[in-house]
């Protein structure tokens, strides 16, 4: 059964997410997995947690659109890959539904949010995204696709994006969450 996160009634009012999947908590040994994945370049890891997202989206109403949360092009050329699209990928096809590494796109280049309070993650993160084609999400319902969910700062501002621009729903997908 998927694991949602939960939210107080005053951020639920608000969010621009409507349901939220996850495979567990960020915890040993997963999250070794996504360390490996992340950090070593292991792209096999997001092949099988790409498996086991689809094993979990299939009970759910299914996105029509898969989108990664965007590295900056820093962080791209740092680590040569984005681990959010290395899941995307698997999963869409696994799914059978569309996915793009280049709709969603990060406009400006962000601190690491690791030491950041949730205040200021928010402060962080606020207008760093854009759509390349801004049209292409309008009525649609819409998977965004990350790592790990630790605040869902980041998810929750890409997420803000897509229903200003007509998304009829936002799915946030991370394959695990902090606790």
């Amino acid at each position: 059964m998927p694991d949602s996160v939960g939210l107080c009634g005053t951020c639920a009012d608000d969010d621009p997410i409507d349901a939220t999947l996850t495979l567990g908590d960020y915890a040993a040994p997963f999250d070794r997995l996504i360390l490996r994945l992340k950090f070593g370049a292991r792209l096999p890891a997001a092949g099988w947690i790409a498996v086991q997202l689809a094993s979990q989206l299939r009970a759910t109403p299914l996105p029509d659109l898969l989108l990664p949360i965007p590295l900056s092009s820093h962080r791209l050329a740092e680590r040569g890959f984005n681990q959010a699209w290395e899941i995307t990928r698997p999963l869409a096809r696994q799914l059978g539904i569309a996915s793009s590494a280049t709709q969603l796109v990060r406009d400006r280049d962000t601190p690491s949010q690791r030491a950041l309070d949730l205040a200021s993650r928010h402060a962080n993160l606020r207008d760093a995204f854009g759509l390349s084609d801004a049209g292409a999400v309008s009525g649609t319902h819409v998977g965004l696709i990350d790592d790990v969910m630790t605040t869902g700062a980041t998810l929750r501002e890409a997420a803000r994006l897509l229903k200003a621009h007509g998304a009829a729903r936002v799915t946030a997908i991370a394959a695990l969450r902090t606790p």
